[in-house]
């Protein structure tokens, strides 16, 4: 039942995944701000390494914070539950994997440029970006609930 071309085929299911933010989204920007409101100081998409672009950078403290959307990034409290289906199916299996293998690759790399890796999923932020903010200053990550 998989796409054997290898390419994605336009379907109604997915209309609302167009357009969707890389940068700047929702809960980066709350955090964002709950830094901020805590008196933190910090860059934004600074490349660390060649394929390590953190979405918030504190250099002073040295600390790597990638913001995970629980769709995209599979939180493993708020991420898709059943098996894809439909003509795509192959393709977004794969996709979330490449994902997955990405974000791992990411906090390596950032780690072995002597970053302290912080990763905060999407869910916790919007819970409470101020108790997420202040996780990120100590360097934890919150996992999801």
């Amino acid at each position: 039942m998989g796409n054997e071309a290898g390419r994605w085929v336009s379907t109604t299911a997915g209309t609302h995944l167009r357009g969707r933010r890389k940068v700047d989204t929702e809960p980066e920007m709350m955090l964002r701000r709950a830094l901020h409101a805590l008196g933190a100081r910090f860059r934004l998409h600074r490349k660390l390494a060649p394929g390590c672009t953190p979405d918030i950078v504190m250099p002073s403290r040295r600390i790597a914070v990638f913001v995970d959307g629980d769709y995209w990034h599979s939180c493993p409290a708020h991420g898709r539950k059943t098996a894809f289906t439909g003509p795509n199916a192959d393709l977004w299996r794969e996709k979330m994997r490449r994902n997955r293998e990405r974000d791992e690759r990411s906090s390596r790399l950032a780690v072995e440029a002597g970053w302290q890796v912080v990763r905060m999923w999407e869910c916790v932020v919007r819970r409470d970006p101020e108790k997420a903010a202040r996780a990120v200053l100590r360097g934890q990550s919150l996992p999801p609930r």
